[in-house]
């Protein structure tokens, strides 16, 4: 049964490496036009979160090496996509991107792992970072929305897609 896991587990990891590996033909085309075009950076922002806080959660839980490892890669391949956007968006959107890396990449991963770190013990602990890892893939999941306008359909096929 362990192996069994263990073979679900890698294949698992395979299929998310290369969701991560998903947007590198968009990025080759920012960093060959040299501008971020209409992209927005949310997704890949939250994206760096979740994967920081799945790695934080790998390497707390007792067994929990092929999470830490394939969210490894994923903060790596996120950093540069969220660096690629910061090199070559417009002024606006650069703030813009620096605001909520530094929101998020940093003083919401630093919160929880300084909290739950101080605060939280024991098997809880994991409990705790699993439950944000989790609610906090929903608007991984949820973020691409936010390039989509506000309207009927925007709204059906926006929920659909978060279902």
């Amino acid at each position: 049964m362990e192996a069994s896991l263990l073979v679900v587990g890698v294949i698992g990891n395979i299929i998310s490496v290369l969701v991560f590996a998903s947007p590198i033909k968009t990025f080759w085309r920012i960093a060959r036009s040299r501008s971020t075009e209409d992209f927005e950076s949310a997704p890949y922002v939250v994206t760096l979160l979740s994967s920081s806080l799945w790695v934080y959660y790998g390497i707390t839980k007792p067994g929990g090496l092929l999470v830490a490892t394939v969210s490894g890669v994923g903060v790596v391949m996120e950093a540069v996509y969220v660096t690629l956007f910061l090199l070559f968006a417009t002024p606006q959107l650069r703030a813009k991107t620096a605001v909520l890396v530094a929101a998020l990449d940093v003083g919401f991963l630093g919160a929880v792992v300084l909290v739950t770190s101080l605060a939280v013990h024991g098997s809880l602990r994991v409990m705790v970072i699993g439950v944000i890892c989790a609610c906090l893939n929903v608007f991984v999941y949820g973020s691409p929305l936010a390039a989509m306008t506000a309207n009927g359909i925007g709204f059906i096929l926006g929920s659909i897609q978060s279902i």
